[in-house]
């Protein structure tokens, strides 16, 4: 009887990857049936691959859009006591010798360790991508209702190291609603740059971190690679961030401990060695090549306080939408980090982007205020860096990003309060005498300026906005919705017109039709320009109807500026 036993034990194990070893073939969903037995394997503890058992349910077909899901009991090892961890993703189960997919899903509050198994095949091909990628404000993929209960993805645990936890609270709400779940890292956990490593260590079963930002700051999402064919490696068994295709870097991850908790249990993990890049992000799984070298952002952060200079060194994942989203976290952080975030305070944000094939951007601008002036100010540097990439010219890949942050405990803002002509009705060749008045603090600083009515213009009101740099520019951007970059230049002539936000601006503008060429506003061109202007920029040929015919810009204050006035003129005869 022994004997029978021990034969049994030894036919099971041979029908078995050992540690997740690659398997001799791929079984399919249809070919599972309730009862059936596999092993699975992932991490539990530092870097070694364990197994753990699988009792398959049965096949929910159609779960998803021509997708399925396998249903299985996990046990074995920790599980019975924390059920399905985050962190798990990825881990791959072989029943008779033959991979079955990965482990993916989860019921939320289960007393039991059930999950929801990626059937192999259906991470093989990109799904549910393409031209339409996930952005930030997206949610991510509603679960699957089984009753009361509901089978969701298994949320990815993504750990920061060097995040204050203020940072970590201020953006926790955007990074749930893709399914990511924020985790303070844990300090001297590991290294914040991981070094290279040997490729040949990974196996399936084995825990990866995608890096998207490493150095002085780290933030890293973990999951668990399911299959590796030659260079390639398959891992997660459901999407990261549906961002198609990317090129994130990824290492080999080491788990420090395991945490059990009654809503949901989870890995504490932390990146050890480079490994590779991840080169396709879809609603299936993730893939990879090991062995290559991502191209990233550097990004240099110097911040000028009360209590001195603080200096940051990071790299960031090059991402048309994380990369924006990654610079304003990691200068919210460097400002909370050293600086207080409520009352009186002002920064002032120097911005350099440098270019691999145009000249580089600089800006200046002070945010100042009572209430949510770090993120204003961490938010800065992060739009042009989202204009310029969401352009997608070579000609504009970013080399670098650099932020020189000077903090103030001191408010230094002036309000525009009144504004008012000297003149209510002048002739073609006279001047509009203009006075604007800024309220700062304590004190009322006043502005005059001119402006001289062309010879030949045309009669009726003219209307004159005073505004702040930032409506200003808005002002402008809104006629260049719709209206795709159609070279590099456009888009350096934007950016080039950004307003500052340390001055008031004198609009001059009429009430008509307006349409911009490469940037650049053409006011009252011939009816037979503007019917073809009019298509080639709108496809109901609505045009924008406020034409801005001038623009006088009043000196700096070295204070932000804010608030908008606009009054009329009359131009006649």
């Amino acid at each position: 009887m022994h004997l029978v036993l021990l034969l049994s034990a030894l036919l099971s194990l041979a029908a078995t990857p050992i540690f997740g070893q690659a398997s001799s073939g791929v079984l399919p969903a249809r070919d599972l049936r309730a009862g059936m037995r596999g092993t699975g394997y992932t991490v539990f503890q530092g870097t070694t691959v364990e197994p753990f058992q699988a009792e398959i349910l049965g096949v929910l077909e159609n779960a998803g859009p021509k997708q399925s899901i396998i249903l299985a009991r996990l046990s074995g090892g920790p599980i019975e006591r924390t059920g399905v961890l985050q962190g798990m993703s990825g881990s791959p189960v072989y029943v008779n010798g033959k991979l079955i997919g990965a482990v993916a899903l989860a019921f939320s509050l289960a007393k039991e360790p059930i999950a929801g198994i990626r059937p192999f095949e259906e991470m093989l091909t990109p799904k549910a991508v393409g031209a339409s990628r996930r952005l930030l404000a997206e949610a991510a993929p509603p679960p699957i209702p089984w009753g009361e209960a509901k089978l969701q993805e298994i949320a990815t645990p993504m750990s920061f190291s060097g995040f204050t936890p203020a940072t970590i609270q201020n953006f926790a709400p955007q990074l749930r609603a893709l399914g990511l779940e924020p985790r303070q890292g844990l300090p001297g956990g590991g290294t914040s740059t991981p070094k290279p490593g040997n490729a040949a260590s990974l196996k399936p079963g084995s825990m990866i971190s995608v890096q998207l930002v490493s150095g002085d700051m780290a933030v890293g999402a973990d999951g668990t690679v399911t299959h590796i064919d030659g260079k390639k490696i398959y891992a997660f068994g459901h999407r990261f961030l549906s961002a198609g295709p990317v090129e994130m870097p990824f290492a080999s991850s080491e788990v420090l401990t395991l945490l059990p908790n009654l809503e949901v249990s989870f890995k504490i993990s932390t990146a050890r060695e480079r490994l590779g890049v991840i080169t396709q992000d879809y609603s299936t799984a993730i893939q990879g090549e090991l062995g290559r070298t991502a191209r990233t952002i550097p990004v240099s952060i110097s911040l000028r306080g009360v209590v001195g200079v603080s200096d940051y060194k990071m790299d960031i994942v090059r991402d048309a939408a994380l990369t924006p989203f990654l610079l304003q976290m990691v200068a919210f952080s460097a400002i909370d980090a050293t600086e207080r975030t409520m009352g009186g305070l002002s920064y002032t944000v120097e911005q350099t982007i440098q270019f691999r094939n145009a000249p580089s951007y600089k800006a200046s601008n002070i945010y100042s205020g009572e209430f949510n002036t770090p993120q204003m100010a961490a938010q800065s540097g992060a739009i042009p860096v989202s204009f310029v990439m969401q352009a997608g010219f070579p000609d504009l890949e970013i080399q670098s990003i650099s932020l020189n942050i000077d903090a103030q405990n001191r408010k230094r803002q002036a309000i525009v309060e009144d504004a008012f002509p000297l003149r209510r009705s002048v002739r073609p060749g006279e001047t509009v005498p203009v006075q604007v008045i800024l309220a700062a603090e304590g004190k009322r600083i006043v502005h005059n300026v001119d402006y001289k009515v062309p010879v030949g213009a045309q009669t009726g009101t003219l209307q004159f906005t005073v505004t702040d740099g930032p409506t200003a520019n808005l002002l402008d951007l809104r006629q260049q919705v719709g209206l795709p970059a159609r070279q590099p230049a456009d888009v350096s002539h934007l950016l080039a017109a950004l307003r500052p936000n340390d001055r008031a601006y004198v609009r001059v503008w009429r009430a008509e039709a307006a349409y911009s060429s490469q940037g650049r506003d053409l006011p009252g061109p011939p009816p037979s320009v503007a019917g073809i202007l009019a298509r080639s920029q709108s496809g109901s040929g609505i045009a924008n109807f406020t034409t801005k015919l001038a623009e006088l810009v009043l000196p700096g204050e070295n204070l932000m500026v804010s608030g908008s006035k606009t009054f009329a003129v009359e131009v006649k005869e």
